[in-house]
């Protein structure tokens, strides 16, 4: 097609969307923000481009019968979308780390009754802030020696999740300067 033709042909499907997009544009954009609440303000505006040039490609001869409808079922494609390539971006985990930290010897103490209430009372603070997924695979873990998949099968959750849980549970200790 020449140059021109898809300027009219684009221009004609703005004609044709957007009055749609003055209806319902502003309720989209609160329920992107609603769904992206815990992301970055402008993904919401971001998200809304995307879902006008999805319309955009929309041919005119299919027919639409409610465009409300049409418009937040492809809002929750998009922002379904979004959320999957964020949570791929999300999690890094050196599992090489995390398995040498875990095996390194415990510190020798000299009041082994003392230091060991202490720790017991540290790691005891330490545990309540976990959440409660968390603390389960830490314990299913390291306490009662499970394997990655069979903490996963056990609490039906995915095997990267066990490492994610395990990973925030192990830095929240670390943290709390727990180094066993």
């Amino acid at each position: 097609m020449k140059p021109d033709a898809d300027a009219k042909m684009t221009q004609r499907a703005a004609d044709r969307i957007d009055p749609v997009w003055k209806q319902y544009g502003q309720q989209l954009h609160r329920y992107l923000s609603r769904c992206l609440r815990n992301q970055r303000p402008q993904d919401a505006t971001d998200l809304a481009q995307e879902i006008y040039l999805r319309l955009l490609r929309v041919e005119k001869g299919e027919p639409i019968r409610n465009y409300q409808a049409y418009l937040y079922r492809i809002a929750s494609h998009v922002v379904y979308e979004f959320k999957l390539r964020a949570r791929r971006e999300l999690v890094t985990f050196d599992s090489e780390e995390a398995d040498a930290w875990s095996e390194r010897p415990a510190p020798y103490f000299e009041d082994p009754v003392g230091e060991q209430v202490g720790l017991e009372r540290q790691l005891a603070r330490a545990l309540d802030k976990l959440h409660p997924t968390g603390r389960a695979v830490l314990i299913l873990h390291k306490q009662e020696g499970h394997s990655y998949e069979e903490t996963a099968q056990r609490l039906g959750i995915s095997v990267n999740m066990v490492h994610k849980h395990l990973t925030r549970a192990l830095a929240l200790l670390r943290a709390a300067k727990w180094d066993r």
